[in-house]
């Protein structure tokens, strides 16, 4: 029988969309399905910094994964002309995975410069500790899709996590770093319930 994969994230609905947030979904979602792209965040959120990416990365293709609808109807909403939900020109290289993102990369040849995840959940109770993302394999599976300077950059303002991540990284053949970084502030950076002054950063490569 095969291992079936376990869940990382929470739920997948929140409170109703509203008519043009479902229309969105509905219709403009399926044309930003992606394909092959340079830059990928994983669990973006609201998306903030997934249009932060597009606005300064013009001309590259930016593929972000997050399986809670909301989140997605929310970045759907932000790229798009209100009136006509026709896609803005400085988002047009943003493409959505709105499901888990191992199920992408495993129908994906993309290569990508940078793989972002910025405040994954971080299961703080001892019990769902196996509902972290990053782990050990998850983290040597993502390496797999990096060009050969790519970075997988890491963002958690859980400084119990951040240790974790560590410890995870010495079963990997990744390289470690922890920046000075100042990017732009998402909504979970602001809601902050870990109640710590400020993120930390990581950077990992494979060299």
């Amino acid at each position: 029988m095969e291992k079936q994969e376990i869940r990382t994230f929470g739920r997948r609905h929140g409170k109703k969309l509203s008519i043009r947030q479902q229309a969105l979904i509905d219709e403009l979602l399926p044309t930003l399905a992606p394909e092959t792209g340079d830059i990928l965040e994983i669990g973006f959120g609201a998306g903030e910094h997934v249009r932060d990416l597009a606005r300064n990365n013009p001309g590259k293709i930016i593929i972000g994964a997050e399986p809670f609808m909301n989140g997605v109807a929310s970045l759907l909403s932000a790229i798009t002309d209100e009136k006509t939900n026709r896609v803005l020109d400085e988002y047009a290289g943003i493409r959505i995975w709105a499901d888990d993102v191992r199920d992408y990369l495993r129908g994906t040849d993309s290569k990508f410069e940078q793989i972002w995840i910025l405040h994954p959940d971080p299961w703080p109770k001892a019990r769902h500790e196996k509902r972290r993302l990053l782990s050990a394999e998850f983290l040597k599976m993502i390496s797999r899709y990096l060009t050969p300077d790519g970075e997988i950059i890491i963002g958690t303002d859980h400084w119990e996590y951040f240790d974790w991540i560590l410890e995870q990284i010495k079963s990997t053949n990744l390289t470690a770093t922890i920046p000075n970084m100042d990017i732009i502030q998402t909504r979970y950076q602001h809601k902050n319930k870990a109640g710590t002054v400020a993120p930390k950063y990581l950077i990992l490569t494979n060299h």
